[in-house]
């Protein structure tokens, strides 16, 4: 994210960046079905958050509600956040053991750039739980954690 007319470059800092992020949060986005904040009020370095993912119509995952962690190290936003579903989910790109995340398999984490947010990743793992090779698997029951 760049402040300024377009093409002045310049980069917005670390934690202005996340204050705008955790803002946007909190005012709710979009249809309700992605949501997000943070985990430690008192983390003045921003770096623990948590994340709630409705699930998508017409999937296995619909109506459930996943929870998830995410965690933006002192390099974020120029490298991605890690990620990993707190609630139990079987999906291809998350480790069946830990919840993880695992970047290769997920596009916008493998491909990350930094004008990419927090909001940007659980919209793209709804859409995920939606995908053709997501919507029909079996799932964990629902209420159990990592």
């Amino acid at each position: 994210m760049t402040l300024g007319g377009s093409g002045s470059g310049v980069v917005v800092p670390r934690n202005f960046r996340l204050l705008e992020e955790l803002e946007r949060g909190e005012k709710g986005i979009g249809d309700g079905s992605v949501s997000y904040g943070m985990d430690d009020g008192d983390d003045i370095y921003m770096r623990s958050w948590t994340g709630t993912i409705i699930g998508p119509h017409n999937s296995v995952h619909e109506g459930r509600i996943c929870q998830l962690k995410l965690f933006c190290d002192k390099d974020y936003p120029e490298k991605p956040p890690s990620v990993r579903f707190h609630s139990r989910i079987n999906m291809t790109c998350v480790s069946h053991e830990t919840g993880v995340i695992e970047p290769a398999k997920f596009g916008i984490l493998a491909n990350w750039q930094r004008e990419y947010t927090m909001e940007d990743i659980l919209t793209q793992l709804r859409k995920e739980m939606a995908a053709p090779h997501n919507r029909k698997l079996v799932q964990p029951p629902e209420g159990t954690f990592f």
